[in-house]
């Protein structure tokens, strides 16, 4: 047992004096001078406890770094001019200038088309003001300026397809870097007209001569015959090509889906208007100055349809795939007709409003509606929708289902027709009204009774008070 201690004491003494002559052999001046006996002393106990000879190469001596150099080269390298610049360098990257990009526009929305700017290069804008509008399926948003500045340049152009975090425009916060733009504008303008002033110049002498040497000839062609038979078209001259808007479009996609799905069916009745009409003249004063808006009709039918729909669950609701979807709450979509199209904003839980509140929604709705300022979350949804076709004195018609509903109600103009009343033959001011369904889910019976829940309300609103 001694033998075999003192045989590892005798190499591991061998080992430590090829450790320090290797160390005086690779760099004989920075052990000499700057490592002192005691970290020599150190460095002989920790190679003891290394397994291989490379991992000493790991090992940082005291005063130095892992490559023997001592620690105050380091500390200089960090503060050298080179490093520094680059960071302020970097810093000063944030710029004057700001971009403008589309919003977020919903989750059904992943374009849109750029429809026009609402200023031009080098106006001044604020935070938040709208410097373009981006035209969607649905709605048109408006993309703002981030911070207050001077418009510096376009980035798109109008009729772009462009998606949310596309760049719009940049904005100088400064001003700065914008005013070479609008001379150049400006220059341009006055140096067109000149150009062609010229063009016309030399363009005058030779229509003036070419029918001078016809007259001479005598061989003018005379005008083509045509013969009584032969169809003349219209010149192309008098035709215009527009495109159509994303809203148009996606309308259109729209009603063709819901033909190509839905088995259309539509059922028709009639409507005596007269005692409607007649708690809307008797209330109208009163209602308007206790709740500040006029009492109109859509809202007895909203209640009308409102109490339908609790009759005839069915009409609620809709088919995905193979089941049936029955809706507990009611939420009538509006059909507004705007100068960009037909939009469908739509009232919320209806079931839990009364005249006053029905009427408050749908005048802040259609104001929106025609004002282009009405959001996607206000016509998403809705389980039932009416459409009044008689604003514009359609008679009768028979509307189109909004998917992925399963059933519309068409209002119509009124018109005063006679009727029988009590075996006498009486002016009634009477309103034509359809229903369309689909008939995969609802059977006439359904759509009958349905229709004519909402005859029976309309002539009699008392039947609302009393739930019967």
């Amino acid at each position: 047992m001694l033998g075999v201690l003192r045989r590892k004491a005798i190499s591991s003494a061998s080992f430590t004096s090829c450790v320090r002559k290797s160390l005086h052999t690779v760099r004989p001046a920075v052990c000499k001078s700057r490592i002192p006996s005691a970290a020599a002393e150190e460095i002989s106990l920790l190679t003891r406890q290394c397994g291989h000879v490379r991992n000493f190469n790991q090992l940082v001596l005291p005063g130095c770094s892992s490559n023997l150099r001592p620690e105050r080269a380091v500390t200089n390298l960090c503060s050298s001019p080179i490093l520094s610049n680059w960071s302020r360098t970097f810093c000063a990257n944030s710029g004057d200038t700001v971009d403008a990009v589309v919003p977020y526009m919903g989750e059904s929305i992943s374009d849109g088309t750029l429809a026009k700017f609402l200023k031009n290069v080098g106006d001044r804008v604020e935070i938040d003001e709208p410097i373009a509008q981006i035209e969607t399926d649905k709605v048109t948003i408006d993309v703002t300026s981030p911070e207050a500045g001077v418009i510096q340049k376009f980035v798109a152009k109008e009729g772009d397809t462009v998606e949310p975090g596309n760049k719009v425009a940049i904005i100088s916060k400064s001003g700065e870097g914008v005013e070479h733009v609008v001379p150049s504008e400006k220059s341009s303008e006055k140096v067109a007209p000149p150009a062609e002033d010229k063009k016309e110049e030399k363009a005058k002498p030779q229509v003036e001569t070419t029918p001078v040497k016809e007259k001479r000839k005598g061989s003018s062609p005379p005008p083509p015959k045509h013969s009584p038979t032969e169809l003349q078209l219209p010149p192309k001259e008098r035709e215009r090509r527009v495109p159509m808007t994303r809203l148009r479009k996606r309308v259109a996609t729209r009603l063709k889906d819901s033909q190509n799905t839905f088995a259309l069916l539509t059922t028709f009745n009639e409507v005596d208007m007269t005692n409607l009409m007649k708690l809307r003249s008797d209330y109208k004063d009163a209602f308007v100055e206790k709740h500040g808006v006029k009492l109109g009709f859509m809202s007895g039918f909203v209640k009308a349809a409102v109490s339908a729909l609790q009759n005839q669950p069915i009409v609620n609701a809709v088919i995905d795939g193979d089941d049936i979807i029955y809706r507990d709450y009611i939420d009538i979509s509006i059909a507004v007709g705007t100068p960009k199209g037909l939009v469908v904003p739509v009232i919320r839980n209806a079931e839990q409003m009364n005249f006053a509140e029905i009427e408050k929604t749908i005048n802040t709705l259609a104001k929106k509606a025609n004002d282009g300022s009405i959001s996607i979350d206000e016509m998403a949804g809705g389980s039932f929708t009416i459409s009044n076709g008689g604003v514009y004195g359609s008679l009768i018609s028979t509307p189109i289902i909004n998917p992925p509903q399963s059933a519309i109600l068409g209002m119509h103009s009124i018109v005063s027709r006679p009727m029988v009343v009590g075996g006498n033959i009486v002016p009634r001011p009477m309103m034509y009204i359809a229903l369309t369904y689909d008939h995969r889910l609802i059977d006439g019976r359904e759509a009958v009774f349905f229709l004519r829940r909402i005859k029976d309300v309309v002539e009699d609103p008392r039947r609302l008070l009393l739930d019967v």
